[in-house]
């Protein structure tokens, strides 16, 4: 009975408690997903070999996978809504499991385009966003450090599978570590059971009567009573409104910069992972080393996860987490016109922790840059709309960078579109913040002008009426 009418009347966001596993349960999440997928590189030079395709067919592979993640990034938002968070992520893990287990029987490319590519990426989709969501919803205070624990499974991740995979092809061959990857990803299924729902306070959650059981709202939807047609078209009507409502933060100016920021950032971000493995192979670096460099990149990233997470909690750092954003993704951009100088192990290294400090700090920040544009309420929407974003950039950008490998035979115009790219998303969030803070500057100017005019006049007035009774007076006494 009392938690019934702890249900009806919500609570805040807990801080803590239960939250923790929700991190954990993310954290797992964020490991099966965006860690499998940076570890799918990997398999690149075994696929070219095995099936004797150019580069720029053989990376359609990575670039589907992590397109169907974004693509379908709303879809996931869209059942963690209205059935819940829990099936939206247990359905994801059984159809990525299965994906990767069809995988390992691959007679073609063709074939890995829809078992790993739309089939793997269509389950990691319906896990990620609605997983990142709820971290979200138990967490106000300490937000940015629940995000970089949670987020940092991709770097522990990474630095764990990147040499574990590249064992397992080497003993049970590419078809074989498909197979096993498949096990592990089926994990996900034991992650959305952790999700458990929360009913916020109103003022604290949504407005808007969504699902309860995804934790985003303590308003019923209106009761349908007998079956008849004003009811139904009422709860149409309802539902519709509803909808629109829940993305009304698409009309917001900060959003849309913040948007155009994202589709530059994922048009520069993947390909550094994509072909760091395969760039060290042409270098002269061994199997083992050009996989350990990916296994530095992923632990290196969790540092930058948690310390960024840590960091910007803090309070004197806290309003400047777009700041810390915009200079974490333009590092990482500078680190891609470093690497065609790095052409030896020893050098590869120092871009293997760089770039992955940074990266770690971005990724982490991106839920809570989010979060502070469009608030708690639509997070989980918006976080839908944003990896939607990602999901072209994802698609094209491979394969275009492996065009530009194949037509000029080197990776250095990659690379370099890579650092473009992501200068690029840094340099338009900064253009418009110094643009925004000029206009917060002009507007105090304008205030302060126009409130000593006030004064002045008043003082005016003041004194003009002051005299006015002085000559009335003397008048009088004359």
């Amino acid at each position: 009975m009392a938690q019934e009418r702890k249900k009806k009347t919500g609570v805040l966001p807990p801080d803590g408690g239960w939250g923790w596993m929700i991190v954990a349960g993310c954290f797992v999440v964020t490991v099966c997903t965006r860690a499998v997928t940076r570890c799918i590189s990997i398999f690149f030079v075994e696929f070219q070999m095995h099936f004797a395709r150019d580069y720029s067919g053989t990376a359609w592979i990575h670039s589907l996978v992590d397109c169907m993640t974004m693509l379908c990034a709303p879809l996931g938002s869209l059942i963690g809504n209205h059935l819940s968070c829990r099936v939206a992520v247990i359905l994801g893990g059984f159809l990525a499991s299965i994906g990767l287990v069809l995988s390992s029987f691959a007679t073609s490319l063709e074939y890995l385009y829809l078992t790993l590519g739309v089939l793997t990426g269509l389950g990691f989709a319906l896990c990620y966003t609605p997983a990142i969501a709820m971290v979200g919803v138990y967490f106000c205070e300490r937000k940015s450090l629940a995000y970089g624990i949670a987020m940092s499974g991709s770097g522990i991740g990474t630095f764990i599978l990147a040499p574990v995979v590249q064992m397992l092809i080497e003993h049970y061959s590419w078809r074989g570590a498909l197979l096993i990857l498949g096990g592990l990803v089926s994990n996900l299924c034991v992650c959305g059971a952790l999700l458990r729902p929360i009913t916020l306070k109103e003022e604290e959650a949504c407005p808007l009567p969504v699902d309860s059981e995804c934790g985003y709202s303590a308003k019923p939807l209106v009761a349908v009573g007998p079956v008849d047609e004003k009811h139904l078209v009422a709860n149409r009507q309802q539902r519709c409104l509803q909808s629109m409502q829940e993305y009304r933060f698409l009309l917001m100016p900060d959003f849309l910069v913040l948007a155009g920021s994202f589709l530059f950032l994922a048009s520069g971000c993947s390909l550094p992972f994509v072909y760091l493995v395969p760039y060290a192979l042409d270098v002269g670096v061994s199997h083992h080393h050009a996989a350990f460099l990916m296994s530095i990149l992923g632990v290196i990233d969790i540092v930058g996860n948690i310390t960024f997470g840590w960091l910007t909690d803090r309070r004197c750092l806290k309003k400047y987490r777009s700041i810390c954003y915009m200079v974490s993704v333009g590092m990482e951009g500078l680190c891609c016109f470093l690497i065609p100088l790095l052409r030896t192990f020893a050098l590869l290294v120092p871009f293997s922790v760089l770039y992955g400090y940074f990266d770690g700090a971005y990724v982490a920040l991106i839920p809570v840059v989010t979060s502070d544009v469009v608030g708690t309420t639509y997070l989980s929407s918006a976080l839908g709309v944003v990896y939607f974003l990602h999901a072209i950039p994802y698609l094209v950008s491979p394969p275009i960078g492996g065009w530009l490998v194949d037509t000029t035979g080197t990776y250095t115009a990659t690379f370099f579109l890579s650092g473009f790219a992501l200068i690029s998303s840094a340099l338009l969030l900064c253009t418009v913040t110094v643009i925004r803070h000029c206009q917060r500057i002009q507007r105090n100017r304008q205030s302060k002008k126009t409130t000593l005019e006030q004064c002045e006049a008043q003082q005016a007035d003041f004194y003009t009426t002051k005299n006015k009774d002085l000559l009335i007076i003397n008048k009088a006494t004359s």
